[in-house]
Order: C-alpha cells, then sequence, then structure tokens
C-alpha cells in the first residue's frame, strides 16, 4: 500500500511552506511515527511525521516551497525491513572487483580520483574525465572497480598534487561569498521589522538596576530551590514577574491599537524573545499575573527548548501583550528593542557589569544593568513609560516586594 505524506498546516491563513530538511534518505526505511524533515513557514517550524513503517520515496527537496496539503512524499508499506535495517528490495553487495592486466602509466589513479570504497567517500572527477565516461556509459564505480591495483605511479602523483596545491594562509585575502536562500521566518520578520519602524511612533527610555538583591537571593537559596524543583532560577523570571506587576500599575504600556480603538487587556501574555538557529521567536507565557517564580521559571524554560528545538507551535507564538528580550546573554551593554506588534512596548535586558555607583553618599561598586522600554508613543505617554520602567527597577532592587503586588512590606504589614 502506498501511503502519502502532505504537508501539514502550520496556522490559519497560511498557504504555503519551504521543505527546510530531510532527516531521512530517499529509499530509506522509515518506522511508523518516525519525524521525516522539517517545514518551514513564515510563523513556525513543523516536523513531517511518518503515518506508518516502509519505504519512503521523497517528492519533495529541501529548500522547494510548496502549498499547504502537497504530497511530500510516499511510503510504501509492503516493503519489510531486513536484518540490516535496510528495505529488502534495495541491494547492499558491494560491486566485485574484477583485477585487470595494465601497468600504463596513463592509468594511474588522479589526485581527484581518490577514495576509499570502504567508507564510501564522494569520489572527485575532473571535468575531461567525466566527458570521456559519458561517452562510453561509465560511471565512477566502473572505473574505480577497473583498476587492479594502487602502484608507485599513483602514490607519486598524489604527492606531487598536494604539493602543488594552493593553500591559503592568514595573509591571503579571499573573496568568495556564500549564498543561500532566505528563510519563510526570516523573510517574515524582516517584513515586520521595517513594518515597526514605519507605522508606529516608537521611542525609548532607558534607566538602570542594581542586581545585588536579587543576585544574593539567588546565590543564599539557589541550591534548595534546585534541590525541589529539579532546575535552577534565573534572572528572566523575576523581570517576567516584575513586568506584570508593573503593568497592573500601567495598563496603558499593556495595551494595543484596534482600528480606531485602544484595546487594554486585563490579563498579562508574556513574550519571551528567544534567538534559535531559524531566527528569533517569540513565545508566549500566559496569565503570569497568576504564576509564582517556579511556574515562570519552568514555563520559560520549557517554552524557550521548544522554540531552540523547531517545535513550537504558532499557538505558543500568538497573543502576547508584552514583550521581554535580553541582549545581555550576547553581551549587550545598552540597546533599543522593536516592539512586537500588535503589542505597543517591549523590555529589554542587557549585561550584567560591575560599576562605581553612589549608595548612601558612598562609592561602591555595585551589580549594575541597564534596562530600556521601547514603546509606542500613539498611546503611550511618557509619563506611563518612565513610570512603568522604574516600577520594574524598584521591584528587582527589593524583589520582597513581588509578594505583596508590588507594595511596600512594611506598609501591608501594617495594613496602610
Amino acid at each position: 500500500m502506498i501511503l502519502e505524506i502532505k504537508i501539514p498546516s502550520p496556522g490559519e491563513s497560511i498557504t504555503e511552506a519551504q521543505m527546510s530538511t530531510w532527516l531521512v534518505k530517499d529509499g530509506d526505511y522509515v518506522e511508523k511515527d518516525q519525524e521525516l524533515a522539517e517545514i518551514e513557514s513564515d510563523k513556525a517550524t513543523l516536523p513531517l511525521i511518518a503515518a506508518d513503517s516502509g519505504q519512503i520515496k521523497i517528492l519533495v527537496q529541501s529548500g522547494e516551497t510548496v502549498k499547504i496539503g502537497a504530497v511530500a512524499c510516499t511510503i510504501d508499506t509492503a516493503v519489510a525491513r531486513s536484518a540490516n535495517g535496510k528495505p529488502k528490495t534495495e541491494t547492499t553487495k558491494a560491486p566485485e572487483v574484477k583485477p585487470q592486466a595494465s601497468n600504463t602509466k596513463e592509468q594511474a589513479l588522479s589526485p581527484e580520483k581518490v577514495v576509499s570504497t570502504i567508507a564510501q567517500e564522494p569520489v572527485k572527477v575532473s571535468p575531461v574525465a567525466q566527458k570521456i565516461m559519458e561517452e562510453h556509459g561509465l560511471t565512477a564505480n566502473d572505473v574505480l572497480n577497473g583498476l587492479k591495483r594502487i602502484s608507485k605511479n599513483e602514490v607519486e602523483a598524489v604527492i606531487d598534487y598536494k604539493s602543488q596545491a594552493p593553500s591559503f594562509s592568514s595573509t591571503e585575502k579571499r573573496r568568495d561569498d556564500d549564498r543561500k536562500k532566505m528563510t519563510p521566518l526570516r523573510k517574515k520578520l524582516s517584513e515586520r521589522l521595517v513594518a515597526v519602524k514605519n507605522q508606529t511612533a516608537m521611542l525609548t527610555t532607558f534607566n538602570e538596576v542594581d542586581m545585588s538583591a536579587v543576585m544574593e537571593l539567588r546565590k543564599k537559596y539557589q541550591s534548595q530551590f534546585e534541590a525541589k524543583y529539579g532546575f535552577k532560577i534565573g534572572f528572566m523570571s523575576f523581570f517576567t514577574k516584575a513586568v506584570a506587576l508593573a503593568l497592573k500599575l500601567h495598563p496603558n504600556v499593556n495595551s494595543m491599537i484596534d482600528g480606531d480603538e485602544i484595546l487594554t487587556p486585563n490579563y498579562y501574555d508574556i513574550a519571551i524573545a528567544v534567538q534559535s538557529d531559524k531566527g528569533l521567536m517569540v513565545p508566549v507565557l500566559r496569565n503570569v499575573e497568576s504564576m509564582s517564580l517556579p511556574e515562570i521559571e519552568k514555563g520559560i524554560a520549557d517554552l524557550a527548548t521548544k522554540a531552540r528545538s523547531g517545535r513550537i507551535s504558532v499557538e505558543e507564538m500568538t497573543g502576547g501583550t508584552f514583550t521581554i528580550t535580553n541582549g545581555g546573554v550576547f553581551g549587550s551593554l545598552l540597546s533599543t528593542p522593536i516592539i512586537n506588534p500588535p503589542q505597543s512596548a517591549i523590555l529589554g535586558m542587557h549585561n550584567i557589569v560591575e560599576r562605581p555607583v553612589a549608595v548612601n553618599g558612598k562609592v561602591e561598586i555595585r551589580p549594575m544593568m541597564y534596562v530600556a522600554l521601547s514603546y509606542d508613543h500613539r498611546i503611550i505617554d511618557g509619563k506611563d513609560s518612565v513610570g512603568c520602567l522604574v516600577h520594574i527597577k524598584q521591584f528587582i532592587e527589593n524583589p520582597v516586594k513581588l509578594l505583596f503586588d508590588g507594595s511596600e512590606p512594611e506598609k501591608v504589614l501594617l495594613g496602610i
């Protein structure tokens, strides 16, 4: 029976996708539920799964763009798996080498044809040799099988070739180029970035955060936290919780433009920017306001793992109300992050650097981080944007406030 494996839909409004990478070869035997390939759209990367076991025939090549629902490959379920893991219809016997009498120098093995028949390394054939082979209906295997032995002439030819072959030293200039097709995800990302610059009145406000309290908290309780939950607590979870509380105090920063109306969600779905091999992905952690720090930390880790492995779904990257991006993991000291539409604001975290700061009239060395809040000035005023960033700074510098919805613990205790 021949099964057709079709291109799945990554989500609504998507009509085509790109065959990114085949994980199997044409003619291989595949198992049921095995991942056959990666399919990339402008929103997500999806796996192509085998519906049954059998021999695969690939119909769509890597890099090819096809319509959703098109047949990517077929699986012949009538083909059984042999003991060596190959389809039984496939012969794996190596061709027999028949010696032929030949001692002429013209039949010496050229360095361009040096191969290992055991390791199955690729054969290099010169253009002239290729033309002669085509005229006589020969393949590279036919020529290799016709060789009797490796003689002195072949060895000397290889030695001469290596001694004359050009080598690139550190002082030589190279002017070659690499060219590859832009992926759908990268194309969509570039379009969105340009649209943001052209369609928003984007401004950025900056501040700096003393990370001493959070770092001391992590240092003191990290081992106990890891023993209980099985993973470490990072900086991102503190900032994510702080952002949710700050957005409660400044709801305009959590708003977005919808036609001629301003939409303000009463929930806080925080998108976390994750860099992957496919480009920048922004999975969403939903209802952060109701989550504890351990829940936030685990949620971020799970989403980041899915994004980097290319297994994130469209639903998991849709619907955020605010975004956090951390350029500090790459060493960035300061930047102006770009808004993730249709959201109206984004927080940029940066590298932690020890700097001299004034503390109670004295100069002390503290671990400091610059933070940046980019916002759409069409619906967010300076008062809200600056105030939101200041509250984030205060919550990080005094993380105990995160337990009391941003209020001073002493005031909560006194009921004032």
